[in-house]
């Protein structure tokens, strides 16, 4: 029986996705003996904070206010370090999230564990969310209104874990964010300011492109823009940037 060829250079696509991400990556500093530890989350979150969003997650969980409630197998709260520098926003969960009741598991959510590791980091140092808690059906671009009725919850997480950066990934997790109608290319690459409520100081957002659009459409520019993206992340975090090296 032949092979698809389609099948095997999607393969092989996502063999060299993940390579560029997690291969061949060391830390650049300038006096390695003399560097401080460095510093990937900040204080512990006090219990009040803690308690707070369990119970956000816990309301997700029981929220009707949309049709996605009832059409949803598991909310996706959101998780990760409650004291994270910087937090993750994607667009909505997939089939693997619904399934699961956690965020980004699924091949996107791979190759965005994939991107973490490449900054120095790992996935429990950061926090991974999304404009919706729920799956739209059929993956579809989420409503208006439901994306009304959600935003709230995700405006409280933000508020009470105050990461120093919001990376949005994609248009929609970027768009909602910043209240814009521009494209994601016009917005990636250049930090935009976000604030989630009122009294509460901006926070620093950075857009770029959605592990899932890298996987649909893989090329050098793609991937390269992503991580010339994270790289003004962790720059701005004073945290080492890791070079490319080998091929």
């Amino acid at each position: 029986m032949k092979s698809n060829p389609d099948i095997k250079k999607a393969v092989r696509q996502h063999a060299e996705m993940a390579e560029f991400f997690s291969g061949g990556l060391t830390v650049k500093t300038n006096s390695p003996a003399l560097q401080p530890p460095q510093q990937t989350t900040r204080q512990p979150c006090s219990p009040e904070t803690i308690k707070e969003l369990e119970d956000i997650a816990e309301q997700t969980r029981k929220c009707r206010k949309c049709e996605l409630g009832s059409l949803r197998k598991n909310a996706v709260p959101g998780e990760g370090n409650t004291s994270a520098r910087i937090m993750f926003v994607g667009e909505a969960p997939g089939a693997d999230e619904d399934t699961q009741g956690r965020p980004f598991v699924g091949r996107a959510g791979q190759l965005l564990d994939k991107i973490i590791a490449a900054c120095g980091l790992k996935r429990q140092d950061v926090w991974i969310g999304n404009i919706l808690k729920c799956r739209p059906p059929d993956n579809r671009d989420p409503k208006p209104e439901e994306i009304i009725a959600c935003i709230p919850y995700l405006q409280r997480q933000i508020e009470l874990i105050n990461p120093e950066i919001i990376v949005a990934l994609g248009a929609h997790a970027a768009k909602t964010l910043l209240d814009t109608p521009k494209a994601i290319g016009q917005l990636r690459g250049m930090f935009h300011e976000y604030t989630p409520g009122l009294g509460h100081k901006p926070i620093k957002l950075m857009p770029t492109f959605h592990p899932a659009y890298l996987l649909r459409n893989y090329s050098d520019d793609n991937r390269r823009k992503v991580w010339e993206d994270m790289k003004k992340v962790l720059a701005e975090l004073g945290l080492p940037v890791p070079e490319k090296t080998g091929k």
